[in-house]
């Protein structure tokens, strides 16, 4: 939809974000922020399908899904970003990294479950088929070799003994010395966002204040001390989309080529503000 297009349907924004803690300082008072748009919660790979095909007029998506589709565009400099362990998303083996056949992949992930085929590859040169592992369903739901597990859930320790536990935030970083950039603020070209393109950065900033408040809110929603959360929004995580950042996104792109996980020749488009 182009702006013109936008105005003449004379309807609210849609603004797409994820629900998961690691989520909550982007959004921190955004329905507050922008009146004139309605802001839907979802799983972060539910949200770039509907981005895809419309529902959405911008929207936190998985970061690959940018990498995947040339009309994409990233709109804020605001970000779901790790410069070492992320605590949120794990891989959990029952045999040692090599030997594994069967992968299961977290249904709401996208990034995550293209990141990990990416690691087993680099590393072990292993190719694993790969199946879902529904919203629903525990890790004891599956009998695969390894599970793919991430968001809140993957915070909390398993009551399942395994042969090995990958942080993929900390094995990215420790493979290529850069940070991981999991999710991002993303439209389709030609859409005119108004002001809610600096509102999303100023929610942000709002949210990075506030981190204390968000976890003292959120962690007895979530089963988590209040310790734990706060450690995670401060250390595990970093919101904003920088140099750094952007040579992360870089090297992970040309890995989900080399590995026929994303196609050749997509530029990643920044518009003005979110190059500074």
């Amino acid at each position: 939809m182009t702006g013109s297009e936008f105005h003449a349907s004379n309807r609210k924004l849609r603004i797409g974000a994820v629900n998961y803690l690691n989520s909550k300082p982007l959004i921190e008072g955004l329905a507050e922020l922008t009146p004139e748009a309605d802001l839907i919660l979802d799983f972060p790979s539910r949200l770039a399908d509907q981005l895809s095909r419309g529902g959405l007029d911008v929207a936190l998506v998985p970061s690959i899904a940018s990498l995947l589709d040339p009309d994409y565009e990233v709109v804020s400099d605001a970000c779901v970003a790790t410069r070492g362990p992320v605590l949120s998303v794990k891989m959990y083996s029952r045999v040692p990294p090599q030997e594994i056949r069967r992968l299961a992949l977290d249904a709401g992930s996208r990034t995550s479950a293209t990141l990990v085929r990416i690691l087993l590859a680099e590393r072990y040169q292993v190719f694993p088929q790969v199946e879902p592992l529904p919203l629903d369903q525990t890790l004891e739901s599956s009998s695969a070799d390894a599970i793919l597990l991430i968001g809140d859930r993957a915070i909390h320790e398993p009551r399942e003994s395994f042969a090995c536990t990958w942080d993929l935030g900390e094995e990215w970083t420790k493979s290529t010395g850069l940070p991981f950039v999991f999710a991002l603020w993303a439209t389709r070209a030609g859409t005119e966002l108004g002001p809610v393109e600096e509102a999303l950065t100023a929610a942000r900033d709002l949210g990075v204040e506030r981190l204390d408040e968000i976890a003292r809110r959120e962690a007895p929603l979530l089963g988590l001390s209040e310790r734990v959360t706060i450690d995670y929004l401060k250390h595990n995580l970093y919101y904003r989309l920088g140099e750094s950042e952007r040579k992360g996104l870089a090297r992970f792109q040309q890995l989900a080529v080399r590995y026929e996980l994303a196609p050749g020749g997509i530029e990643l488009v920044f518009r003005h503000f979110a190059t500074a």
